[in-house]
């Protein structure tokens, strides 16, 4: 189909395609581009079709109420374009006759202009009766924390005195956070430059290079973004370098690296490093890790293979550092993916993990003895944290736990969890593994 112009009908098709498990919002919402771009409508589509996702298990739960004959498949369009004029009408400012006119005008693109009366109908309704809609809606818990039931049921398992508050970090918009480099700048003096640019920020409780800016912003408003200064990434993520130990001329493997945020920092840590290998199979990410560092005027080796056969990359010198960011349900970042909360399913999980097991397995003979290899992931599911960790470890007997000493994050007897917090870090898992010198090394 043509790209309607109407940019909720382009909405309604987007969330259509998330929700047929066809795409995510990452690879359907192109930006833009040239001289005759709009980025007006842009940044609406995007408000629109992120924020459905957010709050679409509340929205549905309301559009359920309004319909008492349902859709036909056929009308997945229609049905989400419902969803998104509740959205507007409920979470944005824009004038209720200029959502219901331009949400009713949108049938006309998507080719369902016989439904003019029904979303002007169902809109208004809503209007009218919103307070007693939302407050039937939230009797049931997928709407009232917004999330799938398969995953609110998982985190009050694992975190039954933080699931709730996890649950409503995961619905904020996130924050900004910069990562400062640390071989051209301090963060002393950066915060100088945000403050010379009249730029509200403020320093990161857990990374010394981390900066949470008072508002998003281009990168192209960012002091230095372009020289190298600083780049984006959110603070979970820029606690890598000092977990692994690094020193001068280790050699060091950052495996599913793409597109390449961690790698960039392992460099900026450590300027003399033996060597750095970075590893991704997806080529089209590594083409960003790759203009991550030509703009950060920093080098490494980059393989486009699976990391786990190791046969295919690996020429057989052993690395002091591994990093294995493993694949994962990513379900820390939902607030800035919030289509996860669609897309994700709870045998995914059991998927992901045995993947990742077999990862973490395959990467260790890379390893030399007496070096440190860092799981991670963004994931907060023991299942594929935790007890990965376990179940490798159990057929390892080269392999020692490292017990991070910290305050910030929860204990998990293995590894640190760190939760989403409102205004802060994104939630992210690390366990620190060591090989020991066996009597033949």
């Amino acid at each position: 189909m043509k790209q309607p112009s109407n940019v909720r009908a382009q909405a309604a098709l987007v969330l259509s395609s998330v929700i047929a498990q066809e795409g995510s919002l990452a690879t359907l919402l192109n930006r833009p581009t040239g001289p005759n771009a709009n980025v007006q409508d842009y940044a609406l589509l995007q408000e629109i079709c992120f924020g459905t996702c957010r709050w679409y298990f509340q929205l549905d739960a309301i559009l359920r109420q309004l319909i008492t004959k349902p859709l036909k498949d056929k009308d997945a369009d229609l049905r989400c374009l419902l969803l998104i004029g509740i959205y507007q009408l409920h979470y944005l400012r824009v004038p209720e006759y200029a959502v219901v006119n331009e949400t009713v005008a949108a049938t006309l693109a998507i080719g369902k202009g016989w439904a003019k009366g029904l979303v002007n109908g169902v809109l208004r309704s809503f209007l009218r009766e919103s307070e007693a809609l939302i407050q039937k809606a939230n009797a049931a818990q997928e709407s009232r924390y917004v999330h799938p039931l398969w995953f609110i049921k998982q985190m009050k398992t694992a975190w039954p005195e933080h699931w709730e508050s996890a649950l409503a970090a995961n619905n904020l918009r996130p924050p900004m956070t910069l990562r400062v480099n640390a071989s051209k700048i301090t963060r002393e003096k950066y915060l100088g430059l945000l403050a010379d640019s009249h730029i509200g920020g403020r320093a990161g409780p857990l990374a010394s290079s981390a900066i949470y800016l008072d508002a998003p912003r281009s990168v192209d408003s960012i002091p230095g973004f372009r020289e190298g200064l600083v780049s984006v990434q959110d603070e979970a993520s820029q606690m890598i370098p000092e977990l692994l130990e690094l020193e001068p001329g280790l050699s060091v493997l950052d495996a599913c690296a793409a597109p390449g945020g961690k790698t960039c920092h392992i460099l900026e840590s450590v300027s003399s490093l033996l060597r750095v290998l970075a590893i991704d199979n997806d080529s089209r990410r590594l083409e960003k890790l790759r203009e991550n560092l030509q703009r950060l005027n920093l080098a490494a080796y980059i393989a486009v293979a699976d990391a786990g056969d190791i046969d295919n990359w690996w020429d057989g010198e052993p690395f002091d550092r591994i990093l294995l960011d493993a694949p994962c349900s990513a379900t820390g970042i939902i607030r800035r993916h919030p289509d996860i909360k669609l897309l994700r399913r709870a045998d995914d999980v059991v998927k992901l993990s045995q993947i990742q097991l077999t990862l973490l397995a395959n990467l260790w003979k890379t390893l030399k003895p007496d070096g440190l290899l860092l799981y991670s992931t963004c994931s907060v599911l023991p299942a594929e944290n935790s007890e990965i960790v376990a179940a490798f470890l159990a057929n390892s007997p080269d392999a020692k736990h490292e017990v991070i000493q910290a305050q910030w994050g929860v204990e998990c007897g293995l590894g640190r969890q760190l939760l989403p917090q409102p205004d802060g870090n994104d939630g992210f898992y690390y366990a620190l593994l060591r090989k020991r010198r066996t009597s033949s090394t």
